[in-house]
């Protein structure tokens, strides 16, 4: 299978089968399931071309329970480590909004299964009807095919970056850094550089897309300008001394995070630049922080609750059959002004 492509099958497949899938990518039907259900190890190449075949043929694996019955739970699936999840706000605010739309009538099931957890035991515990429908978070594409073939309705927490059928909900991430980036062209500032955040992840992504597109309309270079962080305070201190050292003269800063922004100020401090003075600093997030450092940060609000409570009503009416399959819903972000810019 080493550098051959997936060829096309030779006829329209109305209704894919597991069979399907296996033909498509040249693997066993065993091995095909496998990779489906997340049961045992394969080789990397072989979950690659069944995950591909997968996707080329729309596969759904349903489930065979009963179409009437409800289990009255909302099961929320988090791809990060324990760390994060019980130290990061954003997952007790997100998780906030969505108690506040399901009301009483449903609980929330948070299940937290790690970067590396065992797909195979979650989606087992769906396909068992212990939960009526999924919120999955920070997750990637594997994991997100893993959970889709259990035949339970998906939702995922911000957009996603592979091509998927999966409807998400999301902030505007891009535009609120567009917004950021042209309030701080409107206050003079000339050369804007931006603290990052990972590549592989959408806020990472859209955010330095937006940062981009503006700086690009004002005509001005980006050279030297541009670091990453991993959101976190430690990361943006780093990638705000780098980018002193390239660019001395920089007189602004947008950060992908609030996290990152405090960093960023700490770093200032130490080399003696002044804010807002000498150098203007804008977060993203407007997280619970960025009111209580000094200088008060301005920053780009993220409507947190309000996409936890829309995650959980678009959630329940595809669970109802009443939403459209691969609906992407994306909330305005607003600049919040302060005292760092």
């Amino acid at each position: 299978m080493n550098g051959r492509e997936l060829s096309a099958p030779s006829c329209t497949v109305e209704t894919p089968t597991l069979a399907h899938v296996a033909a498509l990518a040249g693997v066993s039907p065993a091995t095909a399931s496998r990779v489906i259900n997340g049961t045992a190890r394969v080789s990397p190449r072989a979950r690659s071309r069944v995950e591909e075949a997968v996707q080329r043929l729309g596969y759904v694996r349903h489930r065979a329970a009963p179409a009437d019955r409800r289990s009255g739970s909302i099961a929320a699936v988090v791809c990060e480590d324990d760390a994060r999840v019980f130290t990061d706000q954003f997952f007790a605010r997100l998780f906030s909004g969505v108690r506040r739309e399901l009301g009483d009538e449903r609980e929330l099931v948070v299940l937290i299964v790690g970067r590396s957890g065992r797909w195979g035991t979650v989606a087992e515990y769906l396909r068992g009807g212990r939960a009526d429908g999924v919120l999955l978070i920070s997750a990637h594409g594997a994991p997100a095919m893993a959970l889709r073939q259990t035949g339970v309705p998906v939702l995922l927490a911000g957009r996603p970056l592979w091509t998927t059928p999966l409807p998400y909900v999301d902030a505007d991430n891009r535009g609120g850094a567009r917004t950021a980036v042209d309030y701080l062209l409107k206050c003079g500032r000339q050369t804007i550089g931006t603290i990052a955040g990972p590549p592989d992840r959408a806020v990472g992504v859209d955010r330095l897309a937006g940062y981009r597109a503006a700086v690009g309309d004002a005509g001005l270079p980006t050279s030297g300008l541009i670091t990453y962080g991993d959101l976190h305070q430690a990361s943006g201190e780093h990638a705000m001394n780098r980018l002193l050292d390239r660019r001395p003269d920089i007189d602004a800063v947008l950060c992908a995070s609030d996290q990152m922004a405090v960093g960023a100020l700490r770093a200032l401090r130490r080399t003696g630049r002044r804010v807002p003075d000498d150098v203007a600093v804008v977060g993203f997030d407007d997280s619970p922080i960025a009111g209580r450092v000094r200088p008060r940060l301005t920053t780009v609000r993220r409507p947190i609750e309000d996409m936890g409570v829309r995650m959980a009503r678009e959630l329940l009416g595809r669970i109802a059959g009443d939403a459209p399959v691969g609906q992407g819903v994306v909330l305005n972000t607003k600049l919040i002004i302060r005292d760092s810019a």
